[in-house]
């Protein structure tokens, strides 16, 4: 890291030109006070996003030169700017980690996690907008060897036991067909799904979006107890659906 002429050198560099300046906290409107140190407790509500909305949505992502995911990220930080009353909005995002083709026959963890920061000025047309998210996202993931823990630390945001380091926000798509394993049983092991009894958030909202071939996407967003309620996060599903 500490190399410049190295790839994370290089990639370190571009995260700190990237964020700096950044806001410590996306101060969207809340239900209850932001708690000193946040209890890590959540929720999560389902919604869908209908056929002729993920259609539109395909659409306009093919007829941009964009992804999917780069049109769902510019929609969701638009809301995101009009909640917070800010033109700087950062979301995170999980990537896989697996760029390497080394990496294809190991098992393990490698999500990473990265910070996609815009600016949303008043009186850009949307198409326009969605050209900033574009180069945004794919530099991003140009620079996403980087751990994300090595960012925090190199871009020094304030840290505080109250909200997640640089974005408070995760927005993770899955463009894989979503399959529903329901109960069955194999030769010896019996298969099926465990809910968990508790939720945790650790951050203020995450919203998951799962696309299939045909038909609805289903959406789902986990949401802090501390700072919203149900009927916060349906409102919120229902704006970024509409």
């Amino acid at each position: 890291p500490d190399d410049p002429s190295s790839v994370i050198g290089r990639q370190l560099e571009y995260w700190r030109r990237k964020l700096e300046g950044m806001s410590d906290v996306l101060e969207l409107p809340t239900v209850k006070p932001r708690p000193r140190v946040a209890s890590g407790r959540g929720a999560t509500m389902d919604f869908a996003i209908p056929p002729t909305t993920a259609h539109g949505v395909q659409r306009l992502a093919e007829d941009h030169g964009v992804t999917p995911f780069m049109v769902l990220h510019a929609a969701l930080a638009v809301l995101l700017s009009r909640l917070a009353a800010t033109g700087d909005v950062a979301i995170s995002t999980p990537v896989a980690g697996r760029g390497a083709s080394q990496l294809d026959p190991l098992v393990g963890m490698f999500v990473n996690t990265l910070v996609l920061r815009t600016e949303v000025m008043p009186g850009t047309s949307f198409a326009d907008f969605l050209e900033q998210v574009r180069t945004t996202d794919v530099d991003a993931f140009a620079n996403a060897d980087v751990p994300f823990e090595v960012v925090v630390d190199a871009v020094r945001p304030v840290r505080s036991e109250a909200f997640a380091p640089l974005a408070q926000v995760m927005l993770s798509f899955d463009s894989v067909t979503s399959f529903d394993f329901g109960e069955g049983v194999g030769d010896e092991v019996k298969i099926a799904p465990i809910a968990p009894d508790q939720v945790a958030a650790q951050r203020d909202l995450t919203v998951n979006v799962s696309t299939r071939e045909f038909g609805v996407w289903s959406g789902s967003l986990t949401f802090a107890s501390d700072l919203f309620d149900a009927a916060w996060a349906e409102l919120f599903a229902r704006r970024f659906v509409g």
